[in-house]
């Protein structure tokens, strides 16, 4: 189980050195390819629409196959799209990019609802609160790819070298963890979810439908920063590009430490405090960004942002895996909610962008976290934890 755990937390690790790699350097590949905000946006929507499409198709994968060959499979899609996005970067080919892009959010679409569903069968089996610590992994993951970020944009590397530097180490990290993933985790017996989608009775839970909106608003909080922040800072707020990519930094150190220190705040007050004190943090963080003339001070409210984001996606997945039976139907419709956040987000504040400036369009993600604040309650499911005989086989 140790060897399990420390598995999940380099596999986690690996998609935020991953994104964290390309989005330092989205000024320099907006530079290289002359596109316009818009355009950028609908680069970005390559991105999601994998992400999409692959956590549509993870949950019915994972019941028939288990977690292990989607996780497997969704790293190696990571890894193979570095190396096309830096081809892409190298002959400033927007469509190359793109797919590129789309690659990445589907191998990262698909291996996100497994590796969840595996984290929560180990929160299960060792009764320790893990996924907050993982998530936590995913972050300081995009920390050590956003500082790698900033120090190649200083030096003035080549995005294609940079990338192409990533694509082997995280090929490294992949090999080494995976062969500690065990197989069957997730399976479903015949009829559950994965044969022909979730349960009808999943779609009516209420419960779960509140859960996926908090997890809607937090994605989209996560998403906005991971889109869109180094550009939100060099023209909103007339930074460089280096200092843009070391803002984007603090972001992800701010939702590290958010994640990694989000057990023991679980612990002390509760699910449905965390959420909504996270909501509160993040919507004044963004309230900063958007209205402060000061570069320094919404720079410095950044880091409300990330840590408010920082909790919101791990804790209502953890909810959802506890709401009822059919664990993996569960994760993987709350991730579905979720994932529309990042299908919607990039092209949606590309083109608000566009016509009102990064800033304006950042509104809508603060409305989107400050209703959260209301709907915390729904990720409270200790009254309605599944007893032994609930839970799916394995």
């Amino acid at each position: 189980m140790r060897r399990r755990r420390h598995a999940l937390f380099l596999l986690f690790f690996l998609p935020g050195v991953a994104m964290a790699s390309w989005v330092t350097r989205t000024p320099d590949i907006r530079d290289r390819l002359e596109a316009s905000t818009a355009q950028m946006g609908w680069i970005l929507f390559g991105l999601s629409l994998g992400s999409m499409i692959g956590i549509l198709l993870s949950g019915r994968l994972t019941s028939r196959y288990g977690t292990r060959p989607v996780i497997v499979t969704g790293s190696l899609a990571i890894i193979a799209s570095l190396a096309v996005i830096s081809a892409g970067v190298l002959l400033a080919s927007v469509p190359l990019v793109t797919a590129g892009l789309a690659a990445f959010g589907a191998g990262i679409g698909a291996g996100d609802v497994a590796a969840n569903v595996d984290a929560t069968d180990v929160e299960r089996a060792t009764g320790v609160t893990t996924m907050p610590a993982l998530h936590g992994c995913f972050s300081l993951g995009t920390v050590v790819g956003a500082c790698a970020g900033i120090a190649a944009t200083a030096s003035r590397l080549p995005v294609h070298w940079h990338l192409a530097a990533v694509t082997l180490i995280s090929l490294a990290i992949f090999l080494y963890a995976a062969r500690s993933v065990p197989a069957g985790t997730g399976v479903g017996t015949p009829g559950e979810a994965g044969e022909s989608g979730p349960r009808p009775a999943v779609w009516k839970d209420g419960r779960l439908l509140l859960i996926g909106a908090i997890v809607l608003a937090m994605a989209l909080a996560e998403g906005a920063a991971n889109d869109w922040l180094p550009l939100l800072m060099v023209d909103g707020h007339g930074l460089g590009t280096a200092a843009g990519s070391l803002v984007y930094a603090g972001f992800a150190a701010a939702m590290t430490a958010g994640r990694f220190g989000g057990a023991y705040f679980l612990g002390r007050f509760g699910r449905t405090t965390v959420i909504r004190a996270s909501a509160v943090s993040g919507a004044l963080g963004l309230l900063l960004v958007i209205f402060s003339d000061s570069a320094l001070l919404a720079g410095a409210a950044v880091l409300l942002w990330g840590l408010g984001a920082a909790l919101g996606f791990p804790v209502a997945l953890s909810a959802a895996g506890e709401s009822g039976p059919d664990e993996t139907a569960r994760v993987s419709l709350v991730a579905v909610i979720g994932y529309i956040a990042f299908l919607v987000g990039p092209p949606g504040l590309g083109f608000l962008g566009e016509h009102w400036g990064l800033r304006t369009a950042m509104l809508v993600v603060l409305a989107f976290v400050v209703s959260a604040v209301v709907l915390a309650p729904a990720v409270d499911t200790s009254s309605r934890r599944p007893s032994p005989g609930d839970l799916p086989v394995r």
